[in-house]
This record gives C-alpha cells, structure tokens and sequence, in this order.
C-alpha cells in the first residue's frame, strides 16, 4: 500500500511539474522567486521519492526523505508568503530574522544532499569549497541572504535556465522519443549509409546527430542508439573497442549538435545576453566539422580493414522511409521555423512538443505510437529526466553566489593571468584541462559554468571575443565525456560493446582528435563561429572541413589507399596547417595534402594489373 502511494505521488508531482511549465509560455512567465521557487520545489520532492535514503540506497523514501519533501516545501512557501516583505529589505543592510537564516541554511543543506543524490559527489564538494572559501570573507548572515532571499544565489539566473527553457526542451525530446521519431532517425540513417563501407558505424554518427537534435546527453544518446548500432559494427568487422568509441563520439556530439543543444547552451544565451538562435548559428560550424570528422574516421578504418556495408536485405529504402514516417521530421521543423521568425525558444519547444501527437496521427504507421499512456509517460519521463539539469544548475547556483560575493573571480583572473605570463596559448590550454577535469566529476552545465566564473574572464582580459570565450570553455566541458580516466560516454557504450574501457576511451580520442583542436582555431578565427564576412567564413570552413577529414586520414592509416608511416605523419602535418584558419598555412597544408595523394595514386597505377 505505501509503496503505491509513493508510485501515486511520484507520477502526481513529475507529471505537474510537466504540465505547469507547459502552460507558463503561454500566460507569462511569473516573478523570477516564484517561477525559480516552484521549479526546484518540483525537483526536490522528485529526488527524494526517487532517490530515496540519506546514506545508503533504499527502495522506498523514509521519514527522512518525507521529511526533506517538508522541509523544501517550507523553505520555498516561506518566500512567497513573505514576497513583499522581502523585496521592500535593503539587502547586506537589514538583518535576516532567525526564522530566515534557519530556512535559508536548511534548504542551502537540502539543495546540497539532492545534487549529491542525482548526479554524485563532485559539484557539492566544489559548492562547499567555496562556501568555505566565502566564510573567510564574509558573515554567514551575508552568505545565508545570497544564497536564500535574492535571485543570485540557489535562485540564480542558472536556475532560470533550467526552469524557463531546459525542462521545455526536455519535454519535446520524451514527446518525440514516445511518437516514434527514434525509430525513424534509426531507418534514415540505415537508408542513407547502411550500404557503404563500414555501413553501421556511419549509420550511428548519422543517428546519434540526429538523435541529439532532442537529447542533450551524451549517455541517454549512447543508451538509446547504441543497443542498435554496436551490435551491428561488430557484425560487420568492427573491433569492439572502436564501435565503443564511435558510438561514444558521436553521441556526445549531440550537446554541440543544434537545433537543440546540451543545457549548457541555454545557460550561455543566458550569460551572453543573446537569443537561444544566435547560439546555435554560433555552434552550427563546428559541430558539422566535429561530425565530419567522426564520419571519415569510421571511413578510413572500414577501408583499412577491408569491411563492407550492410546487405541490401538488411537496409531499408529511402523512399519507403521517408514516405512511412518522414512527416515526423515536422515537429522538428515546426520548432525551427519558430525560431528562424524570432519567437522565443521556450514558445518554440512548447509549439514542437504539441505538434508531436497530431502529427504522428496522420499517418496509419506511426498512429499507434500515440495513446494516452504514452503521453501520460512523456510527461512523467520528462520531469525526471529534468530533474538532474535542474538540481545542477541550483547548487552552482551556490558556487556563483560565492564567487559574486566574494569577488574570487577576479582574485582567480588575476592568478590565471600570472600563471600564463598573459600567454593566450597557455591560458587556452589551462582552460582546456580545467574543463575536461571538472565534466570529469560533473555534467556539462555546471562544469560550464564554473569555467565562465573563473577562466573566462581571464582569456577575456586577453582580448578574445565573448562569443569565441564561452563556445571554448562549453566545447571542453562536453569533451571530458570521450576523454580518460573518467569519460562517461565511453563507459556506457563500452559496457554494450563488451570492450576494455581504456582501449575503447583512446580509441574515441583519436575518432574526435579534430575535436580537441578546432575551439583553438575558432578563438584565432571567429569565421569558424560564423562571426565575420562570407567569404572568410566560407574560406576557414573549407579549410578547416579539408584539415579535418586530412587529420581522419593520417590518424586511421588510409587515405586513397593505406598509408606508409612517413605519410601518416606528414599528413597529421599537412591536416593541422589546413585546419589553422590562415592563408599560408592552408595552402601549405593543401600542397602536402596533394603530394600524399598524387604519391598515393602512382603507387595505385605501378601496382594495378596491366591490360592482358
């Protein structure tokens, strides 16, 4: 009976979260502590009946878990009982009463213990660093007031993110996923490269590109896509460590992948003062470059090794695809029409999640996928899958109070640019590493957004652009994902794989190897970011595709034909002067390029069999 009643509860409260968000585009978004208050009071309640015990892992919440869901909605109530009051308080000048500080220091302790549930130890530890830290130079009235009462703290603009857009974005993803678009990204995808050569590591960069248009995670996309996809590479010749690493690469590539990035992105349209559009024009570039790259590296080894595609039998017909299930590409179309008129993305996703169900009942082949059960689902699996973005983005919430309150940022700029000797290429590095540490111990979001507290402004002050700053900090936050010791992606398509995680991991480094050196190159030249004239960008983006596929080649042994070592090196040479958006380095680059493929094709011609 009680194990019913917390199922009850459980769909009650995620399946209104849903519900409640939906509505709010279209009545108006509420003053920033209600919208913020009630959107981590759903994600509270939601981790501990979901989530349940305070040290070890049980299967039902007990009263300690009941307790908090009370003590969260106390905490959060409180405010808005007591709006007026607090916007009528001068802040750092008028006392907080004792009740205050008590709420304020718990829900700072609930916010803490429900990040450490859902998504592991790493961020909460950072969160209490620097609340130490903060405690050194400020009373803990100070600190209480910023984290609790104002919107800079748990409450923060990071908060809004998750709350106003994330959860929106989310939504769309579990309707899309539950009226049958995953299988047909599936069938596109076979359609379209299953026959080639390497036919199903093609097929999972295809897909997963596809699939990250409507996920944001790089594991949810390997888990989706890989159960599929893995199988079919090792079939077909694939090791199983590279099939680990394909899969890996390319489903990480869907947080970079528009029309719908990873949380991160809405959290930097936030942070820049710019629309949701404009990231994604930003990012377009190099996430194209990134997926190029992974495409040609499983072309190259299945040309190496010698593997076919798929039989015909096995690959189905574009057309047949197309014409069973192509129209429901539509909701996707709907929500980027939406926002190439200007409308905003939050009204754009919920517009792509309504047309979800009335565009899968047009046809008899995906009419089935809708019933009432299966949208009941999507609003209950979107809550939840929420859940993680939105307890993330309010304990960083904390870090940044901290850092607001403090001033660390500009203690840490200052460290930063001592460090390098106001040297751009170390200071680059420096971030590069800082964020593949952090997204090794949290996800994307708050990794992100630690780097934009403390790195960023330092690369600033050096003169980069904001636009080619933060796409730099948000691209090595996501790669910590393929990179070791602690690449997540890789652990999951591993354990479908059946391959050794270490072997799979550098296996997925040199598949995304462009990936590691294009946020350099759009820093040096923002064409790569569409930021400029045409003809420059069109110029750097030719280059750089020409450098990547280049790079592939040298890194994977095979280009027209295998390659001799000495070939491989020179053309990693040539592959990285193209990808260098200048001049002289790209023609260079093309002319070694040229002379290991004209060398390639003598040596085809002496070797091939004379007529008769």
């Amino acid at each position: 009976m009680y194990a019913r009643a917390i199922r009850v509860a459980t769909f009650l409260v995620a399946a209104s979260m849903s519900v409640y968000h939906l509505i709010i585009p279209l009545i108006g978004t509420p003053e920033a502590l209600f919208f913020r208050g009630t959107h981590l009071l759903f994600s509270l309640a939601l981790v501990f009946l979901l989530y349940p015990g305070l040290v070890r892992k049980s299967e039902r919440p007990g009263w300690l878990d009941l307790l908090g869901i009370a003590l969260s909605v106390v905490a959060v109530v409180y405010l808005w009982i007591h709006y007026d009051e607090l916007q009528e308080r001068i802040v750092y000048v008028d006392d907080l009463t004792t009740v205050q500080m008590v709420l304020g220091v718990t829900l700072i302790v609930l916010v803490l213990d429900a990040t450490r549930r859902v998504i592991g130890w790493a961020l909460p530890i950072t969160a209490l660093v620097f609340l130490g830290y903060a405690a050194l130079k400020a009373r803990p009235e100070q600190i209480v007031e910023m984290m609790y009462v104002t919107t800079e703290g748990i409450f923060g603009p990071t908060l809004g993110v998750s709350a106003g857009y994330v959860i929106l974005f989310v939504l769309f993803g579990t309707f899309m996923e539950r009226t049958g678009v995953g299988r047909l990204f599936m069938d596109f995808a076979l359609a379209l490269a299953g026959r080639s050569a390497g036919g199903p590591g093609k097929v999972a960069v295809v897909s997963s590109s596809l699939f990250g248009t409507i996920s944001g995670s790089a594991v949810a996309n390997v888990l989706v896509d890989g159960p599929i996809t893995i199988p079919l590479m090792k079939r077909t010749g694939f090791r199983p460590p590279f099939a680990a690493a394909v899969e890996s690469v390319a489903s990480t590539g869907g947080q970079i992948m528009p029309p719908v990035m990873g949380a991160a992105a809405f959290v930097m349209a936030e942070f820049l003062g710019v629309s949701y559009f404009q990231i994604t024009v930003w990012a377009l570039i190099p996430a194209v470059l990134y997926y190029i790259a992974v495409f040609y590296a499983v072309h190259f080894e299945a040309k190496r090794v010698g593997l076919l595609g798929l039989p015909d039998a096995e690959v189905p017909r574009l057309g047949r695809v197309m014409r069973e299930r192509g129209h429901m590409f539509a909701p996707i179309a709907v929500m980027l029409v939406g926002l190439f008129s200007g409308y905003s993305a939050p009204l754009c996703a919920l517009a792509g999640t309504l047309s979800c169900v009335p565009t899968a009942l047009l046809r008899k082949t995906t009419r089935a996928n809708v019933t009432w059960q299966g949208i009941v689902s999507a609003l209950e699996d979107g809550a939840k899958q929420a859940i993680p973005v939105a307890l993330a983005c309010a304990c960083a919430g904390i870090v940044i109070g901290s850092i607001a309150l403090t001033g660390a940022g500009i203690t840490f700029t200052s460290v930063v640019l001592a460090l390098t000797q106001d040297s751009l290429v170390l200071a680059l590095v420096l971030m590069a590493l800082a964020g593949i540490v952090l997204g090794m111990g949290m996800p994307t979001t708050p990794a992100y957004i630690v780097m934009v507290a403390l790195l960023v402004p330092a690369i600033a002050k050096l003169g980069i652009i904001p636009p080619a700053a933060h796409m730099f900090a948000f691209y090595f936050a996501i790669l910590s994902a393929i990179t070791p010791p602690v690449a997540l992606a890789v652990y999951a398509a591993a354990g479908l794989a059946k391959a050794n995680m270490w072997t799979s991991g550098w296996a997925a480094m040199r598949a995304a190897a462009p990936a590691y050196i294009v946020p350099f190159m759009f820093v040096y030249e923002p064409a790569l970011l569409m930021i400029g004239d045409w003809t420059t960008i069109v110029a750097a983006t030719g280059s750089a595709t020409i450098g990547v596929i280049a790079l592939s080649a040298g890194l994977f042994g095979y280009l027209l034909a295998p390659l001799a070592m000495w070939q491989r090196g020179v053309l990693v040479v040539g592959a990285l002067l193209l990808i260098v958006p200048e001049l002289v380095s790209s023609i260079v680059g093309a002319a070694i390029l040229a002379a290991v493929g004209g060398a390639q094709l003598a040596a085809r011609r002496r070797i091939a069999p004379r007529p008769g």
